[in-house]
């Protein structure tokens, strides 16, 4: 179940996730290795309205059968009034390597790659943009690419890490909740 931040606590299914997303939201999907530790990152971010586990520009619509070139991903609805772009990828940022190819922390393969997919090629832009200023952006191996397709990940997956606290990722736990009392203040 996805979790929408408000003065009114509400739990979203896939179904309705779209209806969160209005005019004033905008969704963005970042790769980073496990899917559990990105999501429960990213889900407490200021501006972040929710989050959803799972696997971008695979070549199936499902998530049985053998793995298709998807990378983990997180679904991320967010308010552009709130929190930029350019923002995100800081954040973004802090939790990866972003010179390690198809690994990061413990995890290893293609689907664990690192990056950035969005239906909004200004979003795209951004991306770029901003690895391009980095004094080490011929080193950094983070793809921005349109999203192509996205699949759900399975109800196991979805906020891991925020049900299973006890759970172990490769993002270290003072990080992993770096920005939780700020997200709380939204």
């Amino acid at each position: 179940m996805l979790e929408k931040r408000s003065s009114c606590s509400k739990s979203l299914t896939h179904d309705n996730l779209r209806q969160v997303v209005t005019k004033s939201t905008e969704e963005i999907f970042f790769a980073g290795g496990c899917l559990w530790g990105v999501q429960e990152f990213v889900r407490h971010l200021p501006g972040v309205i929710s989050t959803e586990a799972g696997r971008a520009n695979g070549a199936s619509d499902t998530t049985q059968g053998e793995y298709d070139g998807y990378a983990e991903c997180v679904r991320s609805s967010f308010d552009p009034q709130v929190v930029t772009i350019t923002q995100l990828m800081e954040y973004f940022f802090e939790i990866i390597d972003p010179y390690s190819l198809n690994k990061q922390g413990p995890d290893e393969g293609e689907k664990y790659r690192t990056g950035v997919y969005s239906r909004e090629q200004s979003h795209l832009d951004w991306a770029k943009n901003y690895i391009d200023g980095r004094p080490d952006a011929s080193r950094v191996v983070v793809e921005v690419l349109p999203l192509s397709n996205y699949v759900k990940s399975d109800d196991e997956h979805q906020d891991r890490l925020t049900l299973n606290p006890q759970e172990q990722c490769h993002i270290p736990r003072e990080l992993l909740h770096k920005y939780k009392d700020l997200s709380e203040d939204v």
